[in-house]
């Protein structure tokens, strides 16, 4: 009996010849005959097929900018991948040239299948992506979000007295820090309260966002190269990919549909938490098509996946740093100190602690949650520098080559939030210094909405942790304090700290009777 993997290969090499025949000799128009831009050496027919990373593309893609210089470029099977190395090329073509790089790579698996075709960070540039980009900036512009303040100080309130609750050595903590940051998101979109780390939402946001760095690999999935795989059946060898879609489709219905249509239900019943769902609900005309109904219901979706999972590896990296660099921890700890003087920090403190600024800067830089940016597309042929961009291009900007620029950055890989203050010993932050948000957040007109809210939801967890809490390695049977590494694990484009252990300490019983008696608001 044919083993799998054999019956597999007899599926999909059908399928690849006919690609080859119909699509891969589909040569592009160069005019001028300009040079392709340089990278591996592609094999016959299939090309650069075997040579795509599918694990922590980016550090391979690391070792080739050295050999091949800023821009690396691949086909396979007929499809253009070109990578950017450093932030001057990515933004001259991503953000300059914005008009013809702002469009998404088709990706089966991803929209088609998965159904992420809902999200407007995936979704094709055009009209129906500018509705949904324009409700995101009227709720998240850097003028509307202090109205979400007092929710976001209350849940960081929530989460110091649970972690006061917690073991001291909770290996587990990471759970409560997903719990943190989907209940602000809940709370933010749907008024929903999410009541513990144990919510359905929560753990329903993190396999989402599984599938999602699963599926944004380029190459990840046969069917993303071959999208004539559509037809076949899940129970095919060489299928399983279609189950995994499926499962994940079936995650992403029930975010999409199930808190939208509680609130939906509290409006009739007169009883809705003022939230941005309800609010876009009663904006609704009273003869709204479907439609617009569903941009509604979409954009809702995507604000709660885009804040409730992402950000949590931000703050794991936070823990993660404290545990490696004390020094760090004490100075940040002096600082609130000196600002405090004994309660719990506000966000008019903001202006006064430059060192956590900085903090807040090098966690986004030091390990970015996506390390590779999602995928642009060039609408039309393009030329730079004297290479051809064909059109159709799927253009990759990589967050860690720009946030691990030694120039702008020495040492890049230590964490060093003294890099972003004033060498004049003002303490200030130092506005010459490239600041993260300048790629971890994306490009051009692809750039993510809610990246204010995400410094604000960052800078005042941040502040509350270190106000009260120590952050120690944990220790072993003789009390000796374990080693904690730096390492990661991925799902595909996105990277999160391996689980470490970690000692989370009251920094005394007044520090321990501010977190008791402290009061959640809004």
């Amino acid at each position: 009996m044919a083993s799998v993997p054999i019956l597999g290969c007899l599926v999909v090499a059908p399928l690849a010849l006919w690609w080859f025949a119909t699509r891969g000799r589909k040569d592009k128009v160069n005019p001028l005959g300009l040079p392709l831009p340089p990278g591996p050496k592609p094999y016959p027919i299939i090309q650069n097929l075997l040579d795509v990373p599918l694990h922590k593309s980016w550090l391979v893609y690391s070792e080739w900018f050295k050999i091949y210089g800023d821009m690396v470029y691949l086909r396979v099977l007929g499809r253009d991948i070109l990578v950017l190395r450093d932030l001057k090329t990515t933004n001259d073509l991503l953000e300059k040239r914005s008009h013809n790089y702002s469009d998404r790579p088709p990706l089966p698996m991803l929209n088609d299948h998965m159904g992420w075709n809902f999200a407007v960070a995936s979704m094709h540039y055009g009209s129906l992506w500018r509705r949904h980009r324009r409700l995101l900036h009227d709720h998240f512009n850097a003028g509307v979000i202090k109205k979400y303040r007092p929710v976001q100080i209350s849940v960081a309130r929530i989460l110091i007295r649970n972690l006061l609750e917690s073991p001291s050595e909770d290996s587990d903590f990471s759970d409560q820090i997903r719990f943190t940051f989907a209940a602000i998101m809940m709370k933010i979109t749907y008024g929903i309260t999410v009541k513990d780390k144990d919510d359905e939402y929560i753990s329903c946001a993190e396999e989402a966002l599984k599938g999602l760095g699963e599926a944004a690999t380029p190459g990840r999935f046969l069917v993303d190269i071959f999208p004539i795989m559509k037809w076949i059946p899940s129970w095919i060898p060489g299928a399983g990919w279609k189950r995994k879609a499926e499962y994940w489709a079936n995650i992403n219905t029930k975010i999409i549909n199930e808190p939208f249509e509680w609130v939906k239900k509290q409006i009739n019943e007169g009883c809705a938490v003022p939230s941005i769902c309800s609010r876009l609900i009663e904006e609704l005309p009273e003869e709204g098509s479907l439609e617009e109904e569903k941009i509604v219901r979409d954009v809702c979706a995507i604000t709660y996946l885009g804040g409730a999972d992402t950000t949590v590896s931000v703050i794991l990296s936070f823990f993660l740093a404290m545990c490696l660099y004390p020094e760090v921890q004490k100075k940040a700890q002096a600082e609130l100190d000196s600002v405090l003087h004994g309660r719990l920090p506000e966000f008019t403190d903001y202006p006064f602690l430059p060192y956590i600024q900085a903090i807040a800067k090098e966690t986004l830089r030091w390990n970015p949650v996506a390390p590779i940016a999602f995928g642009h597309v060039a609408s039309e042929a393009d030329e730079y520098n004297g290479y051809y961009i064909p059109k159709g291009t799927f253009v990759l900007g990589s967050v860690w080559e720009i946030m691990h620029d030694p120039s702008a950055y020495p040492n890049p890989n230590s964490y060093i939030p003294e890099r972003y203050l004033n060498n004049n010993n003002n303490n200030k932050i130092d506005p010459t210094i490239r600041d993260p948000s300048s790629a971890v957040f994306g490009y051009g007109r692809r750039i993510c909405p809610g990246r204010f809210f995400v410094h604000e939801s960052l800078f005042i967890v941040i502040v509350h942790i270190l106000a009260v809490f120590d952050i120690k390695p944990g220790v072993d049977e003789d009390g000796n304090e374990v080693e904690v590494k730096p390492n990661y694990v991925t799902t595909g484009v996105l990277q999160y700290p391996a689980p470490f252990s970690c000692r989370i300490i009251p920094r005394s019983t007044q520090a321990e009777e501010l977190i008791r008696n402290s009061d959640s608001v809004g």
